[in-house]
């Protein structure tokens, strides 16, 4: 049971990765003007991805400045996303193999 607990929570932290990287790509697009703003299917997708995104980023917003425009809290947000997945997987061989305290 426990496995599929592990399991669920890396496959949530998958997704928002993946909504991540496509919340940055989908910005460059715009920044670059590669796609326009007025594409309602790459519109409806940032919307999404933006949703989805802003309350994970906001706080980070607070703390990290742009730098020369660009927004690093993202990849900030990225990199924890990525940490939780290993130290998830990490716990979870430590729980399922039996060696002593995981904390």
């Amino acid at each position: 049971m426990i496995h599929i607990i592990f399991e669920i929570i890396r496959a949530v932290l998958g997704l928002i990765s993946l909504v991540l990287i496509v919340y940055v790509v989908i910005s460059w697009l715009y920044a670059f003007d590669v796609v326009s703003r007025r594409n309602q299917a790459v519109g409806s997708i940032w919307e999404f991805c933006r949703a989805v995104t802003d309350p994970l980023v906001r706080p980070l917003r607070r703390f990290i400045p742009p730098i020369a425009g660009v927004d690093l809290s993202v990849m900030i947000l990225l990199l924890v996303v990525y940490l939780l997945q290993t130290d998830v997987s990490w716990w979870l061989e430590r729980l399922l193999l039996g060696q002593g305290s995981f904390l």
